[in-house]
């Protein structure tokens, strides 16, 4: 029997406010209220939503009222936030990461396990157009066994905590780039089912031209001195994946993708907007046959545009990014979505499709505790990885699920 929610959003910033129409559309909720730590900025939300306010976190969890929180905070507050929730009863929907320290997420891990409550970790990457054409075509067996990936998350940060954090934005802005690095893991890992990273190797780019937010000297909470880090990771199934999270880098959009998806028996291929597809020739096996799937991992409205001279420039200022992709099945998203905004290349409806679904039967989402921890997990050896010089380090393992927890298939 599906059980409508009572969510109540926790932190009231600039990315929240994509969601709050969402959740209030979403045929599996029944109410939304709102928090913040700063009351001016829910009560600004409280007004553009037509939401109540509660006033603290605390007081969220321990409403009888509320049954749901999604999380909307400081990427590096999660793990201690999630886990309070948890503990208190509540589902929990989270803003990626899933947390910032191996034991917090062992610690959610526990709980889920226990109080079968649902977790889920809005990552776009597992939804993003490029994972779901690898990943279809890894069910269908026509890449045979994967080979090598690469996969990268590009996004300039040094300003990009100033509104949120005041004065003290530089403290969280060095925050080492392998505590957020599910953007990209997901975009791997989500392509595969069931596949797991076993082994991290990684290096950083010392930063030196940004003393005031990237060093070892107490400049931010890490001691962190690095803006850059580059893994490469030994797969549970063989293959190999470079993984790289880039925070002081002139690039701006696309800001995550693959760039590299090789199988034994056929490749794919991106470039900042051209998307290609390498196989066998089925008439000549010693033949191999290039495809352009661009038409497929583009919005339509994007890809008309595909020859004009300035295309290069609209997709470096985010064309597309509110707009889903032809080979995202957008068919099985509610239909009081159909007019909402959209966002990170047509993955906010999936996001939070699942968790209500999830939330309201039971069921797992695919982005469960067990998966975020397959995204999370090999980014925080990593950063250990880099400030030992490269050392080959062990990433641990969660498992699959509890056998009598089924996971939604929706797609």
């Amino acid at each position: 029997m599906r059980k409508r929610i009572n969510l109540c959003f926790i932190g009231c910033g600039a990315f929240c406010k994509a969601f709050v129409p969402l959740f209030q559309k979403h045929p599996d909720v029944e109410s939304v209220a709102v928090c913040d730590l700063i009351p001016e900025r829910a009560a600004d939300y409280s007004q553009k939503f037509d939401v109540p306010i509660i006033a603290s976190f605390e007081e969220a969890i321990a409403s009888d009222k509320i049954d749901a929180v999604a999380i909307f905070t400081q990427r590096h507050t999660h793990g201690p936030l999630v886990i309070a929730a948890l503990k208190a009863g509540k589902n929990v929907y989270s803003a990626v990461p899933c947390a910032s320290t191996i034991e917090e997420i062992y610690e959610i891990e526990e709980l889920v396990r226990k109080t079968r409550l649902t977790y889920s970790m809005g990552e776009t990457g597992y939804y993003r157009a490029p994972t779901v054409f690898c990943r279809n075509k890894m069910l269908a067996g026509e890449f045979g066994d994967f080979v090598y990936g690469e996969a990268q998350y590009n996004h300039d940060q040094r300003h990009f905590h100033y509104e949120s954090n005041g004065p003290d934005w530089r403290k969280v802005a060095g925050i080492p780039p392998m505590l957020y690095p599910t953007h990209s893991t997901a975009m791997i890992l989500g392509a595969m089912k069931g596949v797991y990273v076993k082994k991290v190797a990684a290096f950083g780019w010392v930063e030196e031209k940004l003393p005031d937010i990237f060093g070892t000297n107490g400049v931010n909470l890490w001691n962190n001195p690095f803006s850059n880090t580059a893994m490469l990771a030994q797969l549970s199934n063989g293959g190999v994946a470079r993984i790289s999270e880039n925070r002081r880098v002139a690039f701006a959009g696309p800001n995550t993708y693959i760039s590299q998806f090789y199988g034994s028996d056929a490749c794919y291929e991106f470039s900042v907007a051209h998307h290609y597809f390498t196989h066998w020739d089925s008439k000549n096996t010693n033949k191999l046959l290039m495809d352009e799937v661009t038409k497929d991992l583009l919005p339509a409205g994007v890809y008309e545009k595909i020859n004009d001279p300035d295309f290069p420039q609209r997709i470096s200022d985010g064309a597309g990014f509110w707009d889903s992709a032809p080979v995202q099945n957008t068919a099985r998203i509610p239909i009081e979505y159909r007019h909402e905004k959209n966002g990170h290349n047509g993955t906010h409806h999936f996001m939070v499709d699942d968790f209500c679904q999830a939330a309201a039967t039971g069921m797992l989402s695919p982005t469960n505790i067990w998966t975020a921890a397959r995204y999370n997990l090999p980014g925080l050896v990593a950063h250990k990885s880099a400030i030992n010089g490269g050392q080959l380090m062990d990433v641990p393992d969660l498992g699959e699920p509890p056998a009598d927890w089924p996971v939604m298939q929706l797609d």
